[in-house]
Order: structure tokens, then sequence, then C-alpha cells
């Protein structure tokens, strides 16, 4: 499998600008989307060594289907997992939740992952501005 990128992120119109930046400037790379912390679990659970890089939204979705709420979960489970293996790649964490951003950044630190935090903002304009150049920068370092 070719190294990859993992992230984790909900809202459709920041997918599609992260993939729009991605397709641009890291088109050698792989990258897969999740909208569910445990389904990015799962997956790491499988492919963390290759994975490059991994970047993290902490609030996800709470959908209805049938009238049963499902849980999407959080960012800070993926943190919690990740606290639990030897550091790998670095983590950016992208959330506007600046509370639960902090927590798991410091979480991250503390396990000594490479960590560091994005702060969403204008709209989607930071993906360009600071997510893409902190995403280029760490997946430079890890190759």
């Amino acid at each position: 499998m070719p190294k990859c990128i993992a992230i984790l992120e909900d809202d459709l119109r920041r997918i599609d600008e992260m993939r729009r930046h991605l397709d641009v400037s890291a088109s050698e790379l792989e990258y897969h989307f999740f909208e569910d912390a445990n389904e990015m679990i799962a997956w790491l659970r499988e492919h963390l060594a290759d994975t490059i890089v991994m970047s993290l939204d902490h609030d996800l979705p709470l959908r209805f289907e049938d009238g049963r709420p499902i849980d999407f979960g959080t960012g800070r489970q993926v943190a919690d997992f990740l606290i639990g293996v030897p550091p790998s790649c670095p983590v950016i964490v992208h959330s506007s939740n600046m509370t639960a951003a902090a927590g798991m950044v410091f979480a991250l630190q503390q396990a000594r992952w490479p960590v560091t935090q994005v702060y969403p903002c204008e709209d989607l304009a930071w993906i360009a501005a600071t997510w893409m150049p902190e995403l280029l920068r760490r997946c430079s370092r890890s190759q």
C-alpha cells in the first residue's frame, strides 16, 4: 500500500476543499477520509504503518436512521486510540471546538506524538492558508 494520509472530517464542504488541494499538491499520496471515529480507528489498526500524517476534527455528526440515533463519535476517541500505540507519524488537530482540540493536542503531546493544531476560520480559507501548508510540511518530514 502506498503512503497514506488519514483525515477525520464530516463536513462535506471541507472535504471537497481538502480533496481539491490534495489532488493538486499531494497527488502522489493516497488519502482516506472518515466521518466516523470508530471506522477510522478500525482502519488505523490495519494501516497505521502506512500512514504518514493524520488530521483530526473533533466534533462529528449525530444522525438518525429509522428513528434511532447514530453517534459517529469524536476526534478525541481517535486521539485516545493513538495514545495507546507508539507514535508513528505527525497528527494535525483541525477542530473549531477549541477546548476539545486543546485537550486532544495535550493528550497526544503527553504520549509523544508529534502534533500541531490548525484553527478553522474564514469559512474554508484556512484549508489553503494553514492546513494544507502544515500537512505538506508534515508529509515531507515523514517520508
